[in-house]
């Protein structure tokens, strides 16, 4: 299952009026999708599992990218 961030006027105006954050995490589990505003922050840093337990988000796309190439 993988999260999507998407800018919220992106979403139809029905849905975007709704949120008063500028982004949301949409997440589709089990046929149910949902939607989660996401903090304005200035650091756009993620938790992550990676030893220093911080990374950057570009860390986290350069590490997805080497998954990817290390799966079958």
């Amino acid at each position: 299952m993988d999260d999507v961030i998407l800018n919220v006027k992106t979403l139809p105006e029905s849905l975007n009026r709704r949120f008063r954050s500028d982004r949301v995490r949409v997440r589709e589990e089990n046929g149910v999708v949902t939607l989660t505003p996401i903090a304005n922050t200035e650091h756009t840093e993620l938790w992550g599992l990676l030893p220093k337990g911080l990374f950057t988000k570009e860390e986290y796309f350069a590490q997805k990218r080497h998954d990817k190439e290390l799966e079958p």
